[in-house]
């Protein structure tokens, strides 16, 4: 696993504290009981064997972590790392409150977040990088399963001089007369998008695609173009030389909680999705644009 995080045998055994003979010996004994040549000192990356390998490691170190902080939390309170995967536009309201409540709740769990798009969180989670993920569903992966969470509004922002900018509302057709900035092909924000428009017969022209709904909010307040995004990518207190149009026909966004299919989660992992229930059961309904379901409001 370290190999294969820092690259080399040097960095490897740099981040294990000891020296780079040692982590050559051990990789060598792995490789002559399992028959397999795991990693390519030629290329210096791991060969398909090698990748197989790291991926169960992953899961058997996860899981002896969760051994430990499991038995531990029978007896003390609840200890270890937990790390969660966040998309930008709901961590900006959704992270401050985690954390606060998680400290107070269980002092001696430590959680590290990790802000990125869907695309990059799913990866993550299921290599054993992320023990939970809040991401836009719905998720396409056979190794994941996620909980919804909330909906939330759709709706265009576009700068100031927009031809747009002056609507209160417009429609899909109304909005394929102009290039947008669309989220990036294979993503949920747009397939989801796409579809939606395909079925008002008409298609959407990409003024950029981009995958980070931050970053795409953030292009359309400095006035690089018009784009579609979700209701928390725009909070209220935000004023700019922009303004905020809805568009009749879109679908919410649904965001759900994820993790991975196979195994338990670790104590810390559940104490954290409890504190992100309870957060967006207590603060969902003071987000403009955002909607509650059951399993976030019971």
């Amino acid at each position: 696993m370290a190999v294969a995080d820092h690259g080399t045998f040097s960095a490897a055994a740099k981040s294990l504290f000891t020296v780079q003979s040692n982590v050559s010996a051990h990789i060598a004994r792995l490789e002559t009981e399992l028959g397999m040549v795991l990693i390519d000192r030629q290329r210096g990356c791991l060969t398909e064997a090698g990748r197989e390998v790291v991926a169960r490691a992953r899961t058997i170190h996860h899981e002896l972590e969760a051994i430990r902080a499991d038995v531990t939390a029978l007896t003390e309170e609840v200890s270890g790392d937990v790390r969660l995967g966040v998309i930008g536009t709901t961590a900006r309201w959704l992270v401050p409150s985690i954390l606060q409540i998680l400290q107070d709740r269980h002092p001696r769990v430590r959680a590290v977040v990790v802000e990125a798009s869907t695309t990059s969180l799913l990866p993550q989670l299921v290599t054993g990088h992320l023990d939970l993920a809040v991401v836009n569903l719905p998720v396409d992966d056979p190794d994941v399963v996620a909980d919804e969470l909330f909906d939330e509004d759709l709706l265009l922002v576009a700068p100031t001089d927009h031809p747009l900018a002056t609507r209160g509302s417009v429609t899909l057709t109304e909005l394929a007369d102009y290039p947008l900035l669309l989220g990036a092909p294979g993503t949920v924000l747009r397939n989801d998008l796409d579809a939606e428009v395909a079925r008002a017969g008409v298609r959407l022209r990409a003024q950029a695609e981009i995958d980070g709904v931050r970053l795409m909010a953030s292009l359309a307040f400095e006035g690089f173009g018009a784009a579609i995004l979700p209701a928390t990518a725009v909070p209220g207190w935000l004023e700019g030389n922009w303004k905020r149009v809805s568009v009749a026909g879109l679908p919410r966004r649904k965001v759900g909680l994820a993790r991975r299919r196979r195994g338990l989660p670790s104590a810390p992992a559940r104490a954290l999705s409890e504190v992100i229930m309870d957060v967006i059961a207590d603060q969902g309904r003071s987000q403009p644009g955002l909607h509650l379901i059951a399993v976030a409001s019971r």
